[in-house]
């Protein structure tokens, strides 16, 4: 059986198909028609059609139908002398003639039995010249479809002026797979299928057993590696001018699938997505790894990208980041479709519910992270920021001020939003990037570089952000301490681990995203039962969702937690407990409270106070995010001094604790660790500082002649 292919789910919105049948289709080996599988083509067209498919076909065969009956009669008028002479090839020109007229009484015959009109459209390369014959054709064809026609083009090879292949600026066929071609830009196709008698394109010639069928045709990868077979044994160009009216239509932006005519039903499987045939696409470039350039090769070029971006001024920088924005929302219908693409098969590959989450760029996402870069263009710029001048001596001032890291290497995992939050904050900052995202986000990541890098200016350069696609890659970039100066990774604790013990370059970030909410005797149950919902149910797959909930033992005792249970489990949120709170409640007990769950799931237990719930925190948190929810100051005011974590908030959702939400505009990710950078780290993060000292020809000379005043000077 067909498998559904992930990355042929645009198949979903083809509305107006164009279908182009070859000659090897048509007919037999012998000359003659081949009326099965001509026939099975009619009736999957009035299947289509019925469903409200717009199709158009473009049928090749006439000259070869048309040959086989000038012989015959030419054997049958042929006396026997005229037999012993040496036989001369029929005109081409008069089989197309011939021939035309028995193709089209043929489909008139076939399209009549299953209910189904059919209409005739002969045209010639020249047609193609005059803008008045173009704007009739569509006039005409829009008027057959409206009608459910079924138009059948061919080239005129009768009255053809061509005889050879050629290419103009005008786009002008000379074959039917180019007729089609043209007929899909013309009439804004939203498919073209080539129907050949092969299954598709080969890496060689198809009899040849080490060949492979290319299910998605690269032009960077497969061009120069596919050896044609011989052409068709009947038609002119075979599979070498299907794959180039294939290519040029795919770069007009007309997705092409070229399969076999032969297999029953392979219209309606490449309809429904089946993998099926070859696919050529326009963004298929951006589905399939490509050979990474050398690492050290790429970081460099980041590296000199960057600095080129720190020479603009301010207004240049913040403009980059507002193009950005525009060209983010401009394409956000291919961002979907890619992400969409890559979410179909993460659930196909049975994923994680909370992976596939995180994965989802849901509606709304991409004018989101817009509207944040758009913050963050319109933020104060940081580079140059003077953070205190101080007069050293009369005429010798020196100025502390921020600067950018770098070059920063970002690791991160399934959430694609994540590469466009980071990239933002890395060319406010003024730093070069290098991104690897999970392979599971490959499509959505692919198409959102793309998008982000063309819309940098030539002068700062694309390569300002390097794309890492290849997680062999890794181990190099993570050997290259002379030239990348910060690595983040966000994801899994197993994934910080492994970073943190293969590198020397300082890494940045938190391993696990532990949260808790403890609960006090003197809160306030309404509030509370608020925030921990919240905490647990607006997005669980989030680092800073609460995954463990503590509760003061009078709480219980009163029956709120209860009531919280039942909230809980009426939102479908699994409960594990504590020794305390499994058998006070009769829920399983967790394996262990230093646990993520990462979904709806969270582990529950009883504490005696807030000195019981603050060591709790401390020995089994990750020093993320935690809260207290109480209404004694005394409490809260222990619980915050005491709390020793990068995130503790008062009567408020851990859900709070996001880089938007902090007014950063986003973040490059949350930092657990106690240098440099602490909790959301936004623009500010990804800058340490430099000192500017100004003179007029100072010279230390052992001191004698400079006094110190170390005074500090207003900035």
């Amino acid at each position: 059986m067909d498998a559904i292919d992930p990355s042929r789910a645009f198949l979903k919105d083809v509305k107006r198909l164009i279908i182009k049948v070859g000659t090897a289709v048509v007919t037999r080996q012998d000359g003659r028609l081949a009326l099965g599988r001509l026939g099975a083509v009619c009736e999957q067209i009035k299947e289509l059609n019925s469903l409200g498919y717009e199709i158009i076909l473009v049928s090749s065969g006439a000259v070869g139908l048309g040959r086989q009956r000038l012989r015959y009669r030419k054997l049958v008028n042929s006396s026997l002398a005229d037999l012993q002479k040496p036989q001369v090839e029929l005109d081409g020109k008069a089989c197309a003639a011939v021939g035309q007229n028995s193709l089209m009484a043929l489909y008139d015959t076939l399209f009549t039995q299953l209910d189904v009109t059919s209409a005739q459209i002969l045209v010639t390369d020249n047609d193609f010249r005059d803008k008045n014959f173009r704007k009739q054709l569509t006039e005409t064809l829009q008027s057959l479809l409206a009608l459910k026609v079924i138009p059948i083009f061919n080239e005129n090879d009768a009255v053809s002026t061509r005889r050879a292949p050629y290419e103009d600026s005008s786009g002008i066929f000379w074959d039917n797979d180019s007729l089609s071609a043209l007929l899909a830009l013309e009439l804004k196709a939203d498919l073209l299928v080539l129907l050949s008698d092969v299954e598709g394109l080969y890496s060689g010639p198809p009899s040849d057993p080490q060949s492979k069928l290319i299910h998605t045709y690269i032009e960077e990868k497969h061009k120069n590696e596919i050896t044609f077979g011989d052409k068709s044994r009947v038609g002119r160009g075979g599979m070498t001018a299907k794959v180039k009216a294939a290519v040029n239509a795919a770069k007009a932006g007309i997705p092409v699938i070229i399969t076999s005519g032969f297999a029953a039903e392979n219209i309606i499987k490449v309809l429904q997505g089946k993998r099926i045939g070859t696919l050529f696409h326009q963004d298929a470039h951006l589905w399939a790894l490509v050979k990474e350039v050398d690492a050290r090769e790429m970081a460099v070029a980041s590296r000199n990208c960057s600095r080129r971006l720190q020479a603009l001024s301010s207004e240049e920088r913040k403009q980059i980041l507002l193009n950005i924005a525009d060209a983010l929302e401009a394409n956000e219908q291919k961002i979907r479709v890619e992400n969409e693409v890559d979410v179909a098969a993460a659930q196909q590959a049975g994923y994680e519910k909370s992976l596939v989450s995180r994965l989802v760029l849901k509606p709304g996402k991409i004018s989101s992270l817009a509207n944040n870069i758009r913050v963050i263009a319109n933020m104060e710029d940081p580079i140059g920021q003077v953070l205190t001048r101080t007069e050293l001596a009369d005429g010798l001032v020196l100025e502390k001020t921020l600067s950018p890291l770098g070059v920063l290497l970002i690791i991160f995992e399934s959430r694609p939003d994540a590469l466009v939050q980071i990239a933002s904050l890395a060319i406010r900052s003024g730093n070069g990037l290098l991104l690897k995202g999970g392979k599971e986000a490959n499509r959505s990541n692919a198409i959102l570089h793309k998008v982000i890098t063309e819309a940098i200016p030539d002068n700062v350069g694309g390569k300002l952000i390097g794309l890492v696609t290849s997680r062999a890659e890794i181990p190099e970039l993570l050997k290259l301490d002379d030239v990348i100066d910060l690595v983040i990774p966000r994801g899994s604790n197993k994934l910080v681990s492994q970073i943190k013990s293969s590198t020397k370059i300082p890494v940045l970030g938190h391993a696990d995203g532990i949260c808790h909410v403890y609960v006090d005797k003197s809160a306030k149950m309404d509030m509370a039962r608020r925030i921990v919902r919240d905490a647990k149910i607006d997005y669980p797959a989030a680092c800073n969702a609460m995954e463990t909930l503590l509760v003061h033992k009078d709480v219980v005792e009163k029956g709120w937690l209860i009531d919280v249970i039942d909230d809980l489990n009426s939102e479908g949120v699994t409960l594990y407990g504590g020794p305390k709170a499994s058998s006070l409640l009769n829920i399983p007990q967790a394996r262990s409270f230093h646990h993520e769950y990462g979904s709806l799931a969270c582990t529950v237990e009883v504490v005696d106070d807030v000195y019981a719930a603050i060591d709790h925190i401390n020995n089994h948190g990750s020093a993320h995010t935690d809260c207290v929810i109480a209404e004694d100051r005394e409490v809260a005011d222990v619980f915050l001094r005491q709390v020793d974590s990068a995130a503790v908030f008062h009567n408020a959702s851990t859900r709070f604790c996001d880089g938007a939400r902090f007014g950063l505009g986003a973040e490059v990710g949350i930092s657990t660790s106690r240098i440099h950078a602490r909790g959301p780290v936004g623009v500010e993060g990804l800058l340490t500082t430099k000192w500017s000292l100004r003179g007029s020809g100072q010279v230390v000379d052992g001191d004698k002649g400079v006094t110190y005043t170390h005074k500090e000077l207003a900035i």
